[in-house]
Formats: C-alpha cells, sequence, structure tokens
C-alpha cells in the first residue's frame, strides 16, 4: 500500500489515542467519550478481564456509526501485553473485532511468525494489518535489520516499530525508521521529543493516551509517561508540523525537562503569535553530545534548565554581558553555522515581580540557596542596587557567592534575628511531589515579602505560611513566565504574548493538581 493511501486511511489527524478497560462497561464509555474528540482510536482487548467480557464488548460495536476509526490490539504477554491465552484465542479475537467493524488490527511479529500467511489474511478479512514490533527496555543495536524484517513480512499493510528511548540519541535513530515511512513510537520520557516529530519525519501514526484527569471506574491508565491526546493535538499539534517548522526546547535532566511547564507556555506563545515553530523538552544526561547533535537536531534555539545551566558555558561561542557576570545561562541562540550564543533571563524573571511590589534600590533582600538559580537571583538583584544577604546549607559555595557578587553570607541562624525587605527561595525544596517540605520555619519568616522560585505546586507550603502570617506573596509562575515571555522575544524578536503565556502555564498547573 502506497504511504498516501495509508495516511488517507488514518485521516488528517493521524494520533492514535489507546484506550483500555476491564470490563465491557466501562470500556464502552470510555470509547463514547474519547470518540468525540479523537479520531483514531486503539483499543486493547488484552485489557478485558475475561473472554466473556471481551466478547460483549465487540458485539456492542457491531452495526455502529462513528466518527473514529478503530484499531483493535490484543497484545499477548511476549510482547507485552497482558493477554495469556493461545495464538488461536489471539487471533480470533482478532478476527471476531475486524468482523466487528475494527477499520485495523494490529499482532505483534512473535505472533505473525507462527501464523501460516493464509491463516493471517483470514484473520484480517476487509480490515488492515498493522504488523509490530514492541521493546520496552531499549532501542536494539540491529533495529534497522528488525524493521527491514517487518517491512518485507506478506501481507501486511504497515508496519511499527515501538521501542524504550533511553537517550535522544536513542529516539533520533528511530525518526530515521519514520522517514522510510514506518510508524515510529519512542517510548519513554527521553523519547518524548522524537514522539511529537515522528508524523514530521513521515510516520503514518502518532500514539497518545487519553487525557480525562481521573478515569472511572474498570478503565485502565495506558502507557504512563506518555503525552496525551490534549498535548499531542492541541500543545505540540505534532500533526501539523512540518519542514519549515522551527524548533525550540528545553534541555535539562531527564527529570527535569520532562516536568518543566515551558513547552506549555512557549507553545501558547508560538500559536497565538501564528509562528510555524514548536517547542519541546529534551532530556539530556550527555550535554557534549546534544551540542554535536543540534546541527541534526535543527534547533534555532533553546532553554536550559538543571542541572546545565552553568556547564553549558563552556560549549558557547559568546554569551552577553548579564550572562557571562552570572556564569550561567538559560537561554542559547542557534546563529548561522551552528554558533550557539547565551543569555539569562532568569534576571528579568526576579526583578519585575519583586519590583511591583517593593523599591528595589537600596532594599534588602535574602536569598535562600547558592545552586544555579540562587547566582542568577543574586545578581540580578545586586544590578538593581539591593544589598543581598545569602543563606545556604553548603557555607563554603555561599561564601564563594558572596565574595564575587559582592553579597554577604549569613549563617541560618542570623534570619531569626534580622529583618528583610524580601526573602526568596532559590531552592528546591517544597517541589512536587515533597510538597509539604518548607526550606523556613515561621519565626524566620522576618520580611515583607516572600517568593518562592518553585511553581509546581502553585502555592508551595512556604507560600502558605507567609500568607497566613500576613506577608505579601509572589508565587514561582510568575517567575517562570516573565522570563519565559523574555527568551520568546530574544528568539522571535516579537513581543511575547505573556497573558496567553501565563493563562497556559495556570490551566496547566489547575490540571496536574487535579490529577494529583
Amino acid at each position: 500500500m502506497r504511504v498516501r493511501s495509508i495516511r488517507s486511511r488514518f485521516g488528517p489527524e493521524p494520533i492514535c489515542v489507546v484506550l483500555g478497560a476491564e470490563t465491557a462497561a466501562a470500556f464502552s464509555r470510555l470509547l463514547k467519550r474519547a470518540g468525540k474528540q479523537a479520531k483514531i482510536l486503539e483499543l486493547r482487548l488484552d485489557y478485558l478481564a475475561n473472554s466473556e467480557e471481551t466478547l460483549r464488548f465487540l458485539d456492542s460495536l457491531r452495526g455502529k456509526r462513528r466518527r473514529a476509526r478503530l484499531i483493535a490490539t490484543c497484545r499477548s504477554r511476549r510482547a507485552g501485553g497482558r493477554f495469556g491465552g493461545s495464538i488461536q484465542a489471539q487471533l480470533a479475537t482478532l478476527q471476531l473485532a475486524a468482523e466487528s467493524g475494527c477499520d485495523w488490527v494490529d499482532l505483534e511479529i512473535e505472533s505473525a511468525i507462527r501464523i501460516p500467511p493464509p491463516v493471517l489474511q483470514g484473520v484480517v478479512g476487509r480490515a488492515h494489518w498493522i504488523l509490530s514490533y514492541h521493546n520496552f527496555k531499549e532501542v536494539p543495536n540491529n533495529v534497522e535489520m528488525i524493521a527491514s524484517e517487518l517491512v518485507h513480512f506478506p501481507g501486511r499493510d504497515v508496519v511499527k516499530v515501538a521501542a524504550r528511548a533511553n537517550s535522544f540519541t536513542d529516539w533520533m535513530r528511530l525518526l530515521d525508521l519514520a522517514r522510510k515511512r514506518i510508524i515510529t513510537v519512542p517510548m519513554g520520557e527521553p523519547g518524548l521529543p522524537g514522539r511529537v516529530l515522528a508524523l514530521r519525519a513521515g510516520s503514518p501514526l502518532a500514539y497518545a493516551s487519553w487525557d480525562e484527569p481521573r478515569l472511572h471506574r474498570g478503565e485502565q491508565p495506558m502507557a504512563p509517561g506518555q503525552l496525551s491526546y490534549r498535548e499531542m493535538s492541541r500543545v505540540y499539534r505534532a500533526h501539523r508540523l512540518d519542514r519549515r517548522t522551527r524548533l525550540y526546547g528545553v534541555i535539562g535532566s531527564p527529570g527535569a525537562a520532562g516536568h518543566s511547564l515551558s513547552p506549555v507556555m512557549q507553545n501558547a506563545a508560538f500559536q497565538a503569535r501564528r509562528m510555524n515553530a514548536a517547542y519541546l523538552p529534551f532530556a539530556v544526561d550527555d550535554l557534549a553530545r546534544f551540542i554535536e547533535a543540534i546541527p541534526r537536531l535543527g534547533l534555532a534555539g533553546f532553554s536550559v534548565t538543571i542541572p546545565h545551566k552553568e556547564t553549558l558555558v563552556r560549549y558557547l561561542d559568546d554569551c552577553d554581558l548579564v550572562a557571562a557576570r552570572i556564569g550561567a545561562v538559560n537561554t542559547v541562540v542557534v546563529r548561522g553555522g551552528g554558533q550557539l550564543y547565551g543569555y539569562n533571563t532568569d534576571y528579568v524573571g526576579v526583578l519585575r515581580p519583586l519590583e511591583r511590589l517593593i523599591t528595589l534600590k537600596k532594599s534588602r533582600v535574602c536569598v535562600l540557596g547558592a545552586g544555579g538559580a540562587a547566582r542568577a537571583v543574586v545578581w540580578a538583584l545586586k544590578s538593581a542596587g539591593v544589598d543581598v544577604a545569602i543563606v545556604s546549607r553548603r557555607a563554603e559555595k555561599a561564601k564563594k557567592l558572596a565574595r564575587a557578587a559582592g553579597a554577604a553570607a549569613i549563617p541560618r541562624s542570623a534570619l531569626r534575628h534580622l529583618f528583610f525587605d524580601a526573602i526568596v527561595n532559590a531552592t528546591p525544596v517544597g517541589m512536587h511531589p515533597d510538597e509539604r517540605a518548607c526550606p523556613l520555619a515561621r519565626q524566620e519568616l522576618n520580611c515583607h515579602v516572600v517568593f518562592d522560585l518553585v511553581y509546581q505546586p502553585r502555592e508551595t507550603a512556604l507560600l502558605r505560611m507567609a500568607r497566613r502570617e500576613g506577608k505579601k506573596i509572589v508565587p514561582g509562575w510568575e517567575m517562570l513566565v516573565e522570563q519565559g515571555a523574555a527568551q520568546f522575544e530574544i528568539w522571535t524578536g516579537t513581543r511575547a504574548p505573556v497573558k496567553v503565556m501565563r493563562n497556559a502555564v495556570l490551566e496547566a498547573l489547575r490540571r496536574e493538581e487535579t490529577r494529583r
């Protein structure tokens, strides 16, 4: 089958939502809700509790008209699924699914190689067949050979390769398969950019999970960590990306990049300004290899989060004076010839929220922490004429930062006896999932304003305590928005839609809180 024919059969929005439930009733309810939005649905029949529930559910599909195309899957345990029956039972289930109106059936290679081709053709019937391979541990070294064997397997209409990407180089290898019109699914957090870019590369289909905050009784979560349908279709607009799309992103450790709200914020800004651009999270544990891969990735710019803000400086071709003074960057522009130019917009995120509440010049501010985030805060405050004191459990690092910035390093015990115009928490204490943690005691809140750089949750334990004590508070999401707006303007030369960015961040935080 020609690729255009395959794409046309999947439709103009080839994003497949994967569904699973234990009972026929729960599956039917889930199918009805998801079918109102998604255009393609994969039915994981192996999630049904037993053969009776499977028969009941498939019987409910017969004779019904739907807007969504249906893919039936009954994945065996050999291929990472839940179906424990015989191959004959697996084939009988898929054949019944095809007869019940499913447009496609997905049968894994582990089962297909054990079945004569005429039997397979009888199972598929009028439906179309996806021949799939899954590896939940890694992208194997011979993945290209495996894909070639799938392509040459008789009778299949399209092939799929799903493998766990443990690094950005893994998902880039999988995208090479997508260019050969193979459905590619990079699994795991490091593979997230590959999931978004698969359609642009040539994959006939991309996969997503259903994104309701809470599933109902009997409904099963699918592929934890997988992007939701809402994220794929609305945040990243994966089906609309093309070769002219300018790519940006955020690099950080696997945990930091994956939990960043910058993709939600920056993609909302690009859409508001009608720009053909996308912003993706890149989990990077090997910074040198990432720098080497930038030309191949085709990045126009990127944000930098922990733990790379200070280390990245050595890879830059140049940077602005603010970034040089701070010794850390959070924004990079990729110029002609692949040259990297660094900026630091964290200082904007610090100063703008504070100056709305206090007069910065000659004020006294205490900064908690001495890491990369604290460095940006301290230098920003000093540039505005603030008298800065630094408190950190790493006393030597605090003293070193204080000497470099012309600030003072003070012991934690001094907080009960000193008064500040503001206290800024530049540590991760209180960040989700450790939301009950608080970096200070009530007796140490001797200030007018408390600013917490942590933005997940929206209101940290520190901010709740400060509010009870009658202090003015600045949540971390305000800094996120302000520094992100400055990044957007550096990359695009266009005024940032700050209100849109703020609303996108707050909506994302509310959704996260609903899920927890």
